[in-house]
């Protein structure tokens, strides 16, 4: 079996899968963000995994410690040599005194490539080539991939990104100004439910492939400053965004020549975006055909890490 790990900014995730890919057990704890907070200093975060992390794998590993034939641990966030964050040393510390331990391999691998392996293990799905949007509270980022042929691994060409805010930021940030909890992605999509289609717009800001989030987040703040419904608010930035997606993904459609596309990440999980992209990319005159992860592994989890594992 694979044992797979990942500690990200939020979260800290576990998971045990079989070498032919079926998932036998995973467990994911948030790390505690207090009430009103936007997130966590990168020393608390790592010391929270590092109280956090034993008891998950015991957890996961437990009566199964012959049967573990590799660990996959998360080093980094991107594919990329200067890629740093001082959370994944809390998982590459623990994969490597057990894989000493036990006597069986450690891979390495990025946090991206284990959200676009969830994405591909959970819609069933493999691509050779293929376009991908990771967006999340640390990335909002349009790729180029490639699958590479000696194994599970990714040669990723980032094509553009977010320039100052990522759009888990501007959420966060409008959903905790709106008093609700930190992560505010579910709740500003429940809030959202509320909202009357139309009744507050946020122009999008879209240059090539480069996406910024900040005027938009500071045209939601003066929304809320100048007391806006909280519910049109809350629609007005999922729309942002999907609008903002839309527009870097036509692009991308066009210059690149690819039709499949794979959305990925925390934010990735919101309905309202998921659907009006599906509208608005796969009709006829665009062509294209959008993969999601499952819902509960868009948000961060180790079990693309593990399955980052199947064929090395």
């Amino acid at each position: 079996m694979i044992l797979g790990i990942d500690t990200s900014n939020y979260t800290t995730s576990v998971a045990l899968m079989t070498l032919d890919g079926e998932l036998i057990k995973q467990r994911r704890q948030r790390l505690k963000v207090d009430l009103g907070e936007r997130g966590l200093r990168q020393s608390e975060a790592l010391f929270q995994h590092i109280n956090q992390l034993p008891d998950l794998i015991a957890d996961v590993a437990k009566g199964r410690k012959d049967q573990l034939t590799k660990i996959i641990v998360s080093n980094k966030p991107r594919p990329k040599e200067a890629s740093y964050m001082p959370v994944f040393k809390a998982g590459v510390g623990q994969a490597k005194a057990l894989a000493s331990i036990l006597d069986i391999p450690l891979v390495k691998v990025s946090h991206q490539e284990g959200h676009l392996m969830a994405g591909l293990w959970s819609a069933d799905i493999s691509f050779d080539q293929f376009l991908a949007v990771h967006i999340s509270g640390g990335t909002s980022e349009i790729l180029k991939v490639e699958k590479k042929k000696s194994n599970n691994s990714f040669k990723i060409e980032e094509l553009g990104s977010s320039q100052d805010l990522h759009a888990g930021q501007f959420i966060d940030r409008v959903g905790v100004a709106l008093g609700l909890s930190f992560p505010a992605g579910p709740h500003l999509e429940k809030l959202a439910k509320g909202g009357e289609l139309g009744k507050l717009s946020i122009p999008s800001s879209v240059q090539d492939y480069q996406i910024s989030f900040s005027g938009p987040s500071s045209a939601a703040m003066r929304m809320i400053q100048s007391e806006k419904k909280a519910e049109d608010i809350a629609l007005a930035v999922q729309q942002c965004i999907a609008n903002s997606l839309e527009k870097v993904l036509k692009k991308a459609i066009e210059k690149e020549k690819y039709k499949d596309i794979l959305i990925v990440g925390g934010v990735a999980a919101n309905q309202y975006i998921r659907a009006r992209l599906r509208k608005r990319l796969e009709h006829r005159a665009v062509g294209a055909k959008l993969y999601f992860a499952d819902p509960k592994w868009s948000s961060d989890n180790a079990v693309g890490v593990a399955a980052m594992g199947l064929e090395y």
